[in-house]
């Protein structure tokens, strides 16, 4: 039998706030979420509804199976921010639905592209093997590589490219890479 999906507003109901902040606080599988628990969780929802940020769930049903945030960060270019798929439904092409829905709202909105920041707090690409300064960072970025599942892959394979990092921007040797996307 085949799936049917579709987007909703996460603010459109107080269910949807509550699945999404569920999501958002189990989504990374490894117990090293920065919101640990629902109710930490659920600032962020409260945050990402607020306008004029855009918040998008792709829903089966009721049942919400993740979702995707927009906010303004410089005039014509918003940031991605969060995008969250739950833990039993990863691997199967919906964080891709969600970033492609994300990018058509931020296109109805005549934004000229999206940005976002993916964390390397985990030591999971090449970047957080070495200590970055202005000697190697742009040989550093130009020669990054994935070591154990880290997303900035999935975000390359949606047609952002990598613009820059952040070193230690979450403590020793755990950067911020970000990614930036034009919309046409």
């Amino acid at each position: 039998m085949e799936r049917s999906y579709e987007f909703r507003e996460i603010g459109e109901s107080n269910d949807l706030k509550l699945q999404a902040a569920r999501i958002l606080a189990t989504a990374y599988g490894d117990g090293a979420s920065p919101w640990p628990n629902v109710r930490s969780a659920m600032g962020e929802v409260e945050a990402c509804v607020d306008l004029p940020n855009v918040c998008v769930g792709l829903c089966e049903g009721e049942r919400l199976l993740g979702w995707v945030g927009l906010r303004p960060m410089y005039e014509k270019t918003w940031e991605l921010h969060p995008l969250a798929v739950a833990l039993e439904e990863q691997r199967k092409g919906f964080g891709t639905l969600l970033v492609r829905e994300i990018e058509r709202e931020a296109a109805a909105r005549n934004l000229a592209g999206i940005a976002l920041g993916a964390d390397d707090d985990r030591f999971r690409t090449s970047l957080s093997r070495t200590d970055i300064d202005e000697s190697n960072i742009f040989d550093e970025l130009k020669n990054i590589r994935n070591l154990e599942g880290h997303p900035y892959e999935f975000y390359r394979k949606c047609g952002y490219m990598i613009v820059g990092m952040i070193p230690n921007a979450n403590g020793k040797r755990k950067p911020d890479i970000w990614l930036w996307k034009a919309l046409a």
